[in-house]
């Protein structure tokens, strides 16, 4: 569905990226979305610098997400989970107010991808994504499915700096710009 080129004469950067678990159930044992988001950026190259469980709960979630966008070794923040419509689901509360810019698009192309995988069924996730200072932070379901979604379908390319014609890797040096 979606077209990704990627210029392989072009030395691959690897990033590191921290994964946050959002549930009230799930700890880092039997977190399986975090665990498999793990394993599919370790397996395209780049570190898992940091993976972390928090309840849900907004104060637990930005203290956590927070911590790691002060940290000058991360890169990027990945949280999985607290997207939906429950009572208890606030990731997107915790984190949309604190994105400097927020991306839009990313919501528009993982519902788009993500429709093709689950049908209308998309509708029930508020994935977001934005920066926060110098770090990009993307709000995902806590479904291994749409964790796979996310990352085959949008992340891979745009975490690669050799993804054509651009790629967030490209814009990093420029964050602090002001």
């Amino acid at each position: 569905m979606f077209k990704s080129e990627f210029d392989l004469d072009r030395p691959f950067t690897p990033l590191k990226i921290a994964v946050l678990a959002v549930s009230d159930t799930r700890t880092l044992e039997t977190d399986t979305a975090g665990a498999l988001l793990k394993s599919l950026m370790e397996a395209d190259g780049h570190v898992c610098a940091d993976r972390g469980v928090v309840r849900d709960d907004i104060h637990q979630i930005r203290n956590a997400v927070m911590g790691w966008v002060v940290n000058p070794e991360i890169d990027a923040i990945i949280t999985t989970g607290g997207t939906g419509f429950s009572g208890r689901d606030v990731t997107p509360e915790a984190l949309e107010p604190l994105f400097q810019k927020r991306m839009d698009g990313f919501s528009v192309l993982f519902h788009q991808y993500s429709s093709t995988t689950v049908g209308t069924s998309t509708l029930q996730s508020r994935a977001t994504g934005g920066l926060i200072g110098e770090t990009f932070v993307f709000v995902l379901p806590g479904s291994r499915g749409a964790c796979r979604d996310a990352w085959e379908g949008i992340l891979r390319a745009q975490l690669d700096n050799r993804h054509k014609p651009c790629n967030f890797v490209e814009l990093m040096p420029r964050l602090a710009e002001r």
